[in-house]
């Protein structure tokens, strides 16, 4: 199946949980995330805003301010294009819709944060296999913005965050496609 019929197939499963199921989800990936992923020792995580459907990582968000960590989230780079630069965000944090109507902080030279400085990195994804493969929405920001964690062996964990509906079979992979080291469902953690 082309990967343009696979992300539609995927996008539509998720696009289909209510708000109920949405919200529930939300909740148990944050269970999921404490049980596997010792978020009380990472003291630096990026996340994402919710969108089209992806699981929504408020409350992974909301745990980490509340226990004082440093949370990013990603922003199109404004220099680097096809990059994202990860900045801090804060509950107070100015934002601004990007190209794609997603909100974004605002990035100066005081919030952007090195890849090697970020301990933990969870991403949206569309669809992701047991294998530890990701589906993204096919810009190839996170693959191009995280090359360097797989050329420079940075102790940066990649993680999915995704609906138990968007685990696929199989998926096919590119050579620049980066690999993740887990991806954490509401009901179960894939670590690869």
């Amino acid at each position: 199946m082309p990967s343009l019929n696979l992300r539609l197939q995927f996008r539509q499963k998720r696009q289909q949980l209510s708000t109920a199921q949405q919200h529930q989800a939300s909740e148990q990936v944050l269970d999921t995330c404490l049980q596997q992923l010792h978020l009380q020792q990472t003291n630096t995580i990026a996340c994402y805003l919710a969108n089209d459907g992806e699981i929504d990582p408020r409350c992974i968000i909301e745990y980490c301010w509340q226990h004082q960590k440093r949370v990013l989230l990603p922003v199109l780079h404004p220099f680097s294009k096809g990059h994202l630069a990860f900045v801090e965000y804060h509950p107070n944090s100015v934002m601004v819709a990007n190209q794609y109507g997603i909100k974004e902080p605002v990035i100066t030279s005081r919030n952007i944060c090195p890849l090697a400085d970020i301990d933990l990195i969870m991403t949206p994804l569309v669809a992701f296999d047991a294998a530890g493969n990701r589906l993204g929405m096919g810009g190839g920001y996170y693959d191009r913005s995280l090359a360097t964690i797989k050329r420079d062996k940075l102790n940066t964990q990649l993680i999915g965050l995704a609906h138990t509906c968007q685990q696929a079979s199989s998926l096919e992979t590119n050579h620049w496609d980066i690999p993740l080291h887990g991806i954490a469902t509401p009901t179960q953690f894939f670590k690869t």
